[in-house]
């Protein structure tokens, strides 16, 4: 089943004078298709200005389409009477947990979605409790969010929207303002939830490390796709993501320069593990 689906995704920003009049309009998506299945994870890259997050805003209408489509859950964005089954069917995560994060209790903050959905008293509390134990935060519970290191807050933030049981969750550069550890907490946190939940994850990033078990990666640029596939497929084409201002993964980047040197290591390679295999392999 389709969990997200755009067909011909444009969007345009209105360029305004000091006068608040509008003097024209910047595209920054143009004719996008996508396609997210239930349950899969879905990386989404590009530079800065690519038109990625804007896209991301899409999902859970806090943008909508000038032309074209975006469905969720099999439903019209553009559709007013929607909007409330949108917003419940996709959960959004920022950039920076302080923008999300309102409660001055940490189980407060996690209960303040579910209450807005008028999920009775005895099951918030329920939500809240387990959607903190299955970011690893339970024992913070009663915390007040400011204590928590950017990793923390950022787990925080996942619970608050994994509490209104959403079927997909977007994450837009969640681990951008955070430090190697902190962003190993988050991915973990993630790749624990779809397993255990089930949800679809839909992650925006340009730390391609982060991505590399992804199901599918859409690369973005001037807000167009230029690039779709599995990870193995978009990571063998090094050369034209550096086109795009891109990384590689450090293992993915090695890999290439030893090919273009002469030794015979497949394209493809992911991880620091396959490129220790490969290597071993060389007679």
């Amino acid at each position: 089943m389709d969990m997200v689906q755009t067909e011909k995704l444009i969007f345009e920003y209105e360029k305004r004078d000091e006068e608040g009049n509008v003097i024209g309009t910047s595209r920054a998506i143009d004719e996008v298709d996508i396609d997210v299945q239930e349950g899969q994870f879905i990386a989404i890259l590009g530079h800065n200005g690519s038109g990625k997050s804007t896209l991301a805003k899409h999902i859970n209408a806090i943008l909508v389409p000038t032309q074209g489509t975006m469905w969720v859950n099999g439903r019209n964005t553009k559709d007013p009477e929607e909007l409330w089954n949108v917003r419940q069917s996709a959960g959004m995560v920022f950039q920076n947990p302080d923008n999300q994060i309102i409660g001055t209790v940490v189980e407060e903050d996690v209960g303040f979605g579910p209450e807005n959905l008028g999920v009775p008293t005895d099951e918030i509390w329920q939500r809240v409790e387990d959607s903190l134990r299955s970011v690893g935060m339970i024992e913070y519970r009663h915390h007040s969010p400011n204590k928590l290191s950017g990793g923390q807050k950022q787990r925080v933030a996942i619970a608050g929207v994994v509490a209104m049981e959403p079927k997909c969750i977007v994450l837009d550069e969640p681990t951008a303002m955070l430090d190697p550890v902190g962003r190993r907490e988050v991915l973990k946190t993630v790749q624990k939830l779809r397993e255990q939940k089930k949800v679809t994850v839909i992650l925006i990033t340009h730390y391609m490390e982060e991505v590399v078990d992804a199901d599918k990666i859409y690369v973005m640029d001037h807000g167009h796709v230029v690039m779709e596939g599995t990870p193995r497929e978009i990571f063998s084409r090094v050369d034209e993501l550096k086109s795009y201002r891109l990384d590689v993964p450090q293992a993915t980047l090695l890999a290439d320069e030893l090919r273009k040197r002469g030794l015979k290591i497949p394209g493809g390679i992911l991880k620091k593990e396959e490129l220790v295999e490969a290597l071993c392999q060389l007679n």
